[in-house]
């Protein structure tokens, strides 16, 4: 017998007690869920808007090439979903549906079928996405029971613009994927 099967074979033999897995304390946070999610986007470079006040945003801006996955927004697309991702490198603005917000970090919890093509939240110019208020969780903890359940094949959680910094602490916002992320609380 090897040095490797006689140590293995000892470890295999060690009789353990089982113990129960520790108990995972109902962590919490202070104040209203809504308002801690929109401090915490706030927080993340991001905007939060009433509907009134993204339709009003959205008349008074410029964006040629949208798409709206939104089932609130879904006429104001200006090009169809194309098969090939590579031809949305000038997508002005995406508009998608969150399944739930994070209050604690702001973090929203996008799959699949939100996103048509996975790259859209990453490649356009300015995100815009649609949350249900009655969809907002207190922690990351509620968060992941929520995915648990989920039968998508793909699921991402955008917490605000793409950001980046450096050793000297420059921020830099939208360097490597949306520049502007709005959220539009309904």
């Amino acid at each position: 017998m090897s040095s490797r099967e006689a140590i293995l074979s000892a470890i295999r033999g060690i009789k353990l007690e089982p113990k129960p897995l520790p108990e995972i304390p109902e962590f919490g946070i202070q104040g209203e869920i809504e308002a801690t999610f929109v401090q915490s986007i706030l927080g993340n470079k991001g905007e939060v808007l009433s509907q009134a006040e993204f339709e009003t945003w959205l008349t008074a801006s410029n964006h040629p090439k949208l798409i709206s996955r939104s089932t609130h927004f879904s006429d104001l697309s200006t090009i169809s979903l194309p098969e090939d991702p590579h031809q949305l490198n000038d997508l002005d603005l995406a508009i998608l549906d969150g399944q739930f917000g994070v209050a604690e970090n702001g973090a929203i919890w996008l799959e699949d079928a939100d996103l048509g093509l996975r790259v859209v939240p990453f490649i356009a110019e300015h995100l815009v996405i649609v949350l249900n208020k009655k969809n907002l969780v207190a922690t990351m903890h509620q968060g992941y029971e929520r995915i648990g359940s989920a039968t998508s094949g793909f699921g991402v959680f955008i917490a605000g613009p793409s950001k980046t910094a450096d050793i000297e602490q420059s921020l830099v916002v939208g360097a490597h994927g949306a520049k502007s992320l709005r959220v539009v609380l309904i």
